[in-house]
């Protein structure tokens, strides 16, 4: 028996790694450029508005770090025989962090914004006005450089299911999607987001009067990322806690499995890293074979990468309480 056979490597990383971290890569050094010229701006010509956008880039630039380190890490990683199932998961534990960061970087900007709506203060419009449009420009070049084919924006839940039969099938936890990534283009969509809303109050205040909108929209702001990030807190964690990737590909593996009348006693499906799932099923037969030919018949479900069967005879009794 050739038992390099059964051997195989765990590496389940994203299909899309090394252009993600590359990418990645790409935003922090945009944004650290950017840091550096808002600092320098703000020295040469005493705007604390140049500051605070500088310092606030720094910020931006060390969230798309842990990024870009989790990416990094995973890959060298990958062949390191302590992670039982490879370093696959090391993206979504950031994603999971940097959605906590998100979450508590909302809150500050909720409570400054109602703190400046009860105790109004005097607003250098023009100064402003120029910073919130070169924040924007930058997070949208970011948020163009993160982008990923496969989202459909921060707040989307569903993904189609790649076997035939999950065409049709939407996934609530992202079986396919690299959170890692996801949690950056969040990270710039939500500051894109601000800087477009503080745009939108600026001018009415500048133009109207309207002092008061620019913390009104510092407040919706808050909220908006609040929901982005709990929304990918919940889709990390669920990946971290193991909890299945949707119905879909749990019922086509039952489906496969059960064609010729056995009977799928135990199963468990997990996420094992971006486009990775792994399965371990125990099977009652009255036929028993051996366990490849039942991994055969789940070939073709290409999200599907590490497969464990377990075989029971099934007896008279087993039947008759069944």
């Amino acid at each position: 028996m050739d038992v390099d056979a059964f051997r195989h490597d765990h590496a389940f990383l994203g299909a899309r790694h090394d252009r993600n971290e590359r990418r990645t890569w790409a935003v922090i050094a945009l944004c650290v450029v950017t840091m550096v010229i808002e600092i320098g701006g703000g020295v040469a010509f005493k705007s604390m508005a140049l500051l605070a956008d500088g310092l606030h880039m720094a910020t931006h630039a060390g969230a798309m770090v842990i990024a870009a380190v989790a990416y990094a890490y995973a890959r060298r990683r990958m062949a390191d025989p302590r992670f039982s199932f490879g370093t696959g998961k090391v993206g979504d534990l950031s994603a999971f962090a940097s959605a906590i960061i998100l979450l508590f970087s909302s809150m500050l900007i909720g409570w400054e914004s109602v703190e400046r709506l009860l105790a109004p203060q005097p607003i250098r419009y023009n100064d402003a006005i120029v910073m919130a449009c070169l924040g924007l420009a930058v997070n949208l070049a970011s948020a163009w450089l993160l982008h990923d084919g496969h989202d459909h924006g921060p707040h989307d839940h569903g993904e189609h299911g790649h076997d035939h039969d999950d065409d049709h099938h939407h996934d609530h936890h992202h079986h396919h999607h690299d959170l890692n990534l996801r949690a950056a283009y969040v990270h710039v969509a939500s500051d894109a987001a601000v800087s477009l809303l503080a745009i939108v109050g600026l001018l009415a205040g500048r133009h109207l009067g309207w002092n008061w909108m620019d913390p009104v929209m510092g407040i919706i702001g808050a909220l908006v990322i609040a929901r982005w990030s709990i929304g990918l807190v919940g889709t990390a964690g669920a990946v971290l806690l193991d909890m299945r990737p949707g119905e879909a590909l749990p019922k086509a593996i039952r489906a496969r499995l059960e064609a010729e009348g056995e009977q799928v006693c135990d199963l468990h499906v997990w996420r094992i890293g971006p486009g990775h799932n792994a399965c371990i099923a125990t099977l009652l037969t009255r036929d028993p074979q051996a366990p490849g030919a039942y991994k055969a018949r789940l070939k073709g479900l290409k999200t599907l990468s590490h497969v464990t069967i377990e075989v029971e005879p099934w007896t008279g009794d087993q039947a008759s309480r069944s």
